[in-house]
């Protein structure tokens, strides 16, 4: 993989634009990632998410990934791309936040994590090493580290043990990446990037240590992971900016699982680059819509009979061809269709807003446009 810089803000900002090419196409950043947990992003075609939303990359999940369909699956359809149809990039995360998230039903020990399936009970466990090897069996273009989430509230002591753990993970991680680093190319015929995850929970100190460990493994590129979990909105801008201030400067940055549209804009002047979450299309499924004017609740008895487009702004189909009545009434009606334009919709804005934040980037026009947009996307409409 390879990132290039094609452009750093001159205004009184770290965000930057470039590009981030792997074997599936390059990738314009900054980017947000759909999340397509089980190699599908819930409602949405394949065409609608390469033409109508214009995603350049989708994000898999490890954990799901390998309870079903099953590693032997995938190995036998060529890879998650060619079963499911997506012929650019795939970011895969380890499948740690999901396994940590099981609570009673996992266990972490210094081989690794042992958890029960949420679909039959089954017993199984993740170490760092048979993790890459499940994500060489996926075939995703860029893999993560197994790491341990800790929760936004977690007191200092617990933190401490957790990254220390995690950072033994990640070298007996890269080491089975880099003695298995010809698996891919020989299985399905292109390379794989391995980034580490920056955790350290909400305490400066060790954010900046984790940040300086990750760094030292001089790998393609860096996840931030660990934050939007609890804490408060200008607490994570803080441990972002510390974990920046550190990885390199040449580098693409990955901040997992954020946000909302004014988190994503708030990290990008921070100097973030990849971003991922299930917002677009969770909250759309439940009626919230995102727009450039702020968000719209569309179970709400004032867009009844408001026939205007959906979204009067936006190229995408969904806001020109139905109109807020309409797609209220799918909504109170509990129709499907309803969570499909939804979810076409937000994620169509998604990926307008960090291309709006590139071409602003490059114009040099980024900050005080970003400034005006997070006070008009918080609006409620």
């Amino acid at each position: 993989m390879k990132f290039t810089v094609e452009k750093i803000s001159e205004e009184n900002t770290w965000a930057r634009a470039g590009v981030v090419e792997t074997d599936h196409g390059k990738i314009q950043t900054p980017i947000f990632m759909p999340v397509g947990t089980l190699g599908s992003v819930k409602g949405v075609h394949q065409r609608e998410l390469r033409d109508d939303i214009k995603a350049q990359i989708i994000l898999g999940n490890t954990y799901h990934l390998y309870l079903r369909p099953g590693l032997d699956v995938l190995e036998k359809a060529g890879g998650l791309h060619r079963f499911n149809g997506w012929e650019k990039p795939i970011l895969t995360d380890s499948g740690g936040f999901q396994v940590f998230s099981l609570s009673d039903n996992r266990k972490l020990t210094e081989e690794g994590c042992i958890f029960r399936s949420h679909i039959d009970g089954s017993k199984h466990i993740f170490t760092p090493e048979n993790n890459v090897d499940t994500q060489r069996s996926i075939g995703a273009d860029i893999i993560m580290a197994l790491d341990e989430c800790t929760p936004g509230t977690a007191d200092k002591t617990y933190a401490l043990k957790s990254l220390e753990r995690t950072e033994r993970w990640l070298d007996r991680g890269l080491k089975r990446f880099d003695e298995t680093k010809d698996v891919t190319k020989e299985r399905y015929g292109y390379n794989q990037t391995f980034f580490p995850i920056v955790q350290g929970c909400t305490y400066p100190d060790l954010r900046r240590r984790a940040a300086e460990n990750v760094a030292s493994k001089e790998r393609e590129g860096y996840a931030i992971g660990g934050l939007a979990v609890g804490e408060p909105e200008d607490v994570m801008y803080d441990m972002i900016e510390v974990v920046n201030d550190v990885l390199p400067k040449d580098k693409p940055r990955y901040l997992m699982g954020v946000g909302t549209p004014w988190n994503i804009l708030e990290a990008i002047d921070r100097g973030v680059d990849m971003f991922d979450c299930v917002m677009p299309t969770r909250n759309g499924r439940n009626g919230l819509i995102f727009t450039a004017e702020g968000t719209m609740n569309m179970r709400n008895s004032k867009w009844k009979e408001d026939f205007r487009p959906l979204d009067e702004t936006s190229d995408c189909y969904v806001d020109q061809v139905y109109t807020r009545a309409y797609v209220r009434h799918l909504f109170t009606a509990d129709e499907l269709l309803a969570m499909q334009i939804a979810s076409i919709h937000n994620l169509h804005f998604y990926l307008w807003l960090v291309g709006e934040a590139r071409r602003r980037i490059i114009e040099g026009t980024f900050k005080s446009w970003k400034e005006d947009m997070c006070q008009r996307m918080r609006r409620r409409l």
